[in-house]
Formats: C-alpha cells, sequence, structure tokens
C-alpha cells in the first residue's frame, strides 16, 4: 500500500514539495523515538533540527497526536503489506509463513514494532481508523488459522510396537487427568470467544476453534518477540531465534 508521504505520482509541484517535508518530518520522528521514545516525541525538537520554526512545523502536523497516528498507520501498513507478500509467495500461505514474515518486520526495525505492540504512548487516544487497519492484520491472521495444517506423513516407526506400547502407555489415568483439565479449559476459552469474546474478530466467521487458535499464536509469538527485542534474552546464551522456532512448532502441532 502506498504512503502518500512518498508517493509523488500524479502531484502538483506544491503537494509534491509538501509530500515530501511530511516525510522529512516522520524520519525525524523515528529518528527521535529511537533514542528516546514515542512519549518523548516533541514537534519543536523535529522543527529545530529541520531549520524551522515551531509554527511552521504545525502547517505540516496539527500536533504530535496526528504525527504519532502517521507513525501508527505507516507501521500497520507495513506490516500489512508484509503479510500480503508472504501470503503471494507462497499461494495458501497458513500459519507458519506468517509466523516468520512477522519476526522478519519485527527485527527489522524495532522502534516501528514496539510502537504498535509496545507501551501505548501516555495521553495518545488513536482514532477509529486505526482500528480499521490493524483488524486487516487480524482477518489475514484469522484466515491463516482457518487454513487447514500440511499433512505429515506416517512412518514405519509410528507403527511399530514400541510406538504403539508408548501410546497405551501415554492413555494412563495420570495423563487422561490433565488432558480433562486441559480440555475443561479450552472449552471455557471457546465459549468465551463465541459469545462478547470474539468483539476483536470484527465480525470474521471464524468458528471459535479458530479465534482460539489465533490468539495463542498473537499472544505467545508477541510475548517472545517483545521479550527478544527488549534485550531480556542478553546473555543467557541461547539463540531466540531457535525458541520462536520451537514455539512456532509448538503451535502448529496443536
Amino acid at each position: 500500500m502506498a504512503d502518500p508521504d512518498t508517493d509523488t505520482g500524479a502531484k502538483t509541484p506544491r503537494e509534491r514539495y509538501r509530500a515530501q517535508v511530511r516525510a522529512e518530518i516522520k524520519e525525524r520522528a523515528w529518528e527521535q523515538i529511537a533514542t528516546a521514545g514515542a512519549s518523548a516525541l516533541s514537534l519543536n525538537a523535529i522543527a529545530k533540527q529541520m531549520g524551522m520554526s515551531g509554527p511552521a512545523l504545525y502547517r505540516y502536523f496539527a500536533g504530535r497526536d496526528e504525527l504519532i497516528t502517521e507513525l501508527i498507520r505507516d507501521a500497520y501498513r507495513s506490516l500489512a503489506d508484509t503479510f500480503r507478500a508472504a501470503s503471494a509467495s507462497a499461494p495458501g500461505a497458513g500459519l507458519a509463513e506468517l509466523a516468520r514474515a512477522l519476526r522478519g518486520w519485527a527485527l527489522e526495525d524495532p522502534q516501528r514494532y514496539f510502537l504498535i505492540y509496545g507501551t501505548p504512548v501516555p495521553g495518545y487516544h488513536a482514532p477509529d481508523d486505526i482500528t480499521a487497519i490493524a483488524g486487516e492484520n487480524m482477518a489475514m491472521l484469522l484466515d491463516a488459522a482457518a487454513a487447514p495444517a500440511p499433512e505429515s506423513p506416517a512412518t514405519s516407526a509410528e507403527t511399530s510396537a514400541e510406538t504403539t506400547t508408548a501410546t497405551s502407555a501415554a492413555t494412563s489415568a495420570e495423563t487422561t487427568t490433565a488432558t480433562s483439565a486441559a480440555t475443561s479449559a479450552t472449552t471455557a476459552l471457546d465459549t468465551d470467544l463465541e459469545g462478547l469474546g470474539r468483539r476483536w474478530a470484527d465480525g470474521h466467521p471464524a468458528p471459535a476453534a479458530h479465534l482460539h487458535r489465533a490468539l495463542a499464536f498473537w499472544t505467545r509469538l508477541h510475548g517472545i518477540l517483545s521479550l527478544e527485542l527488549a534485550g531480556h534474552f542478553n546473555g543467557m546464551g541461547f539463540d531466540p531465534g531457535l525458541l520462536y522456532a520451537a514455539e512456532l512448532d509448538d503451535l502448529l502441532a496443536h
């Protein structure tokens, strides 16, 4: 999706100039966010960097919130484009493809990721169209969650007597009790998702089981990404990419 502040086709010279100035303001804003976070964003500081007066800059953005809104729009559009590219490169793309695309997008620009998935900016209230743009990404996720999982061919080992014995052991009373508890929890959440708990799906027709799967994907993978990008895995000695892949494999197996 084209950014109106960088797409200069079919515009008058004055419109192109305005678009270029707005694009530069956003670039300076991203630099500020990378240094001090979105809550410290200052239009006056940006104006000073660009050799403009504060009032002159306000001709391009009415205030801090309008600038933040534009940055958030750009971030969501960028993620949507990334998801679409992943789907186009692999027709029928499922959760695995979106998961890999999400991590690549997040690592490419951590500050962009944190602007939409990090701590909310104090005092900022997003307009309704931001929710609609975010909903496009969630709709693609729900579509992927509804896609059938790829089948794994059975191997001779899986049909051996040794495997049969192990499977029999897995049906012990202790395992049955644990499975029953997990099933009860799943049922409670699915029931909630059939009612008011599905409002976040914004009218998507996915059944509760697919909503549950999409939520598990979204929350668990974002949890790992947020910790990784914030540096909480630094010094722990393991590869966060392998942890992310292992979590994805676990999600896809259920």
